[in-house]
Order: structure tokens, then sequence, then C-alpha cells
């Protein structure tokens, strides 16, 4: 801690109050600029452009004509995809899954996520350095500590807040599905009491819950598309599992493939489980009430107790101060 103490005197004496902060973010700069260039000029593999040759080649111009509007503006992170996206196939694939777990279907979405990141610590830090800066008195030697404090800080949080903001929208995606679940499963049972297939009965609880809970409905959709693009149902139904991560929809899929594979009435089976679905989702209503007592306690002592002693012994303290 001395040796610090004498660096900052040093430096106090050599540039001034703010020198600490102009070498801190000298140092920075200069090692942004020194791993810029290893960055963004990665070095080809062998075949590289052998490879890339052979993928031109197989381009069509439909293909083109054909790519998202969305896609155009993330195309730009292309270069940047070896810093932008995890290296590990496993982590990759992890945050390719939760992204699209919360509804984020983008093949460039996990690029753009970690763009954000990025983005927004470096903005968090300019905004906090700009705040030492302008805050800081004149008169005072600056302590090296809070400087680093008010900028650290809010770079760590304008980091961390895309992370939070794709938690709090996959949470509340799968809360919606699991509301809608129950309802849904009601609905498909009698679209096949009707007479109509497993394949119509998902087409039609997916147009008419659209309203009510989208998230359910875009799963319905995109099972029913693959169905008709020739995908095998069962493991379309698998996917599906995969791509909510609820365990609601994970039995609801192991009951269908089931159902499939011993020739079962799918009917039945969705009888029963839209009975168990109906109680789950009563069990956790009842939950939620019981939960409330122990909740609403704290409220109570604070907003009811101390008027409630007011009123109580507030004329006998006041009666004792006048007798004094």
């Amino acid at each position: 801690m001395q040796i610090l103490t004498d660096i900052q005197s040093w430096l106090v004496g050599m540039m001034g109050p703010m020198g600490p902060l102009i070498l801190l973010g000298g140092l920075g700069l200069f090692l942004v600029i020194c791993t810029l260039p290893f960055m963004l000029h990665k070095r080809s593999e062998p075949f590289a452009r052998l490879k890339q040759t052979n993928e031109t080649a197989r381009r069509t111009e439909t293909t083109v004509a054909l790519r998202r509007a969305d896609e155009k503006g993330a195309d730009k992170l292309e270069k940047f995809a070896h810093f932008l996206e995890p290296q590990n196939k496993e982590q990759l694939s992890a945050s390719k899954l939760k992204m699209l777990r919360a509804g984020y279907r983008s093949k460039h979405a996990v690029r753009i996520f970690h763009a954000f990141q990025f983005l927004g610590g470096v903005t968090f830090l300019l905004g906090g350095l700009a705040y030492t800066l302008l805050t800081r008195d004149p008169t005072v030697e600056p302590d090296m500590q809070s400087m680093i404090t008010t900028t650290l800080i809010p770079a760590a949080i304008g980091y961390y807040l895309p992370t939070y903001w794709l938690t709090k929208r996959l949470q509340e995606r799968q809360e919606q599905i699991t509301q809608g679940f129950p309802d849904a499963l009601d609905m498909m049972l009698v679209c096949i009491e009707a007479g109509q297939s497993l394949d119509q009965s998902i087409i039609r609880v997916a147009r008419e819950s659209r309203a009510a809970y989208p998230a359910l409905a875009e799963e319905f959709e995109i099972v029913a598309h693959e169905v008709k693009a020739g995908k095998e149902r069962v493991q379309v139904l698998r996917d599906m599992s995969e791509r909510v991560g609820l365990a609601d929809i994970t039995s609801f899929v192991t009951t269908m493939i089931q159902s499939a594979t011993f020739g079962t009435s799918i009917a039945d089976a969705l009888r029963v489980y839209s009975a168990e679905m109906r109680d789950k989702r009563v069990m956790r209503a009842e939950e939620k009430a019981n939960t409330l007592p122990t909740k609403i306690t704290l409220g109570t002592m604070l907003f009811t107790v101390p008027p409630l002693l007011i009123m109580l012994i507030g004329p006998s303290l006041y009666n004792i101060s006048k007798i004094n």
C-alpha cells in the first residue's frame, strides 16, 4: 500500500491532481489500441480461401433476395464474430438455446447480445468517467479508490444490464406459456374430439391463443410449420420441449410420443393430461395465495403498527409531558 501511495504522490506531483486518472485512461487506451489489430486481423486458416470460394459459388440469387432485412445490419458484425461469440462450442450452444427460449430466433442473436454487452459497458464507463470529472472538486486532491469506484461500477452495470433483460424476458415468456398451456390443451382436446387431426388442432390452437398467449401461439406455429415442411413429428415435439425448457411441455411431449408409439387414443391422453394441468394451475394459485400473509406482514408492521401505537400511547405521553 505504501508503494501505491508513493506512486500516486509522484503522479500528482508530475501531472497535477488528475495524474492518476490520466495514467489509468492512457493505459486503457493503449491496451485497446494494441489489441484491436489482433482482433480485427485474425489469421486465416489453411484452405480458408478455397472454402470461402466454394461457399460463394453455392450461393444463389434467390437466397440473397430472401434474406431478411434485420439480418442485413447484423451481417456487419461478421468480422467481429470471433470475439462477439463464445469460442467454446458448448457455451455457444447454451447461449443460442437461451436466446431461443427468450424468443430471439435470429442466427445473429448471440452476436447482437454480446455487442450490446460491449457497447453498454463502454458507454456506462464513459458516463461514469464524465460524472467523475464534472463533480470533482478542484481544490481537493482526488481519491484514487473513489474514482475507480465511480467509473468501474457503472461499467459493470452496463455490461450486465443486457443479461438482466434477457433473464427477465425468458422468465416472463415461460410464465406466459405456463399460464396458457392448460387452456391450450382443453382447446386441443375439443378440436380432436370434433374430428380434427392433431396437426389441424395445433394450427387452430395457435390461431385462437395468439391474442391471450402470443408466446405459446408462436411455439405451436413453429411446430405446425415444421410438420408441414416434412420433419418427423416426434422430433418436432422434442425440439419444442428443448426450445421451451418447461417441465409441463416436456411431460406433454412425452405423453404424445408414448401415445403415438403404443397406438393409444390421443384424445384420452389429452383428457387425462389436461385435467392434471388444470389441477396444477389451481395448486399454483393456492400456493401464491398462501404466501400472501407472509408478504404483507412487513407492510402491516410498517404502515399499521406505528399509527396504532401513536393513537394508543400518544395521549398518555402528552398528558405526562404536561404534568412535568
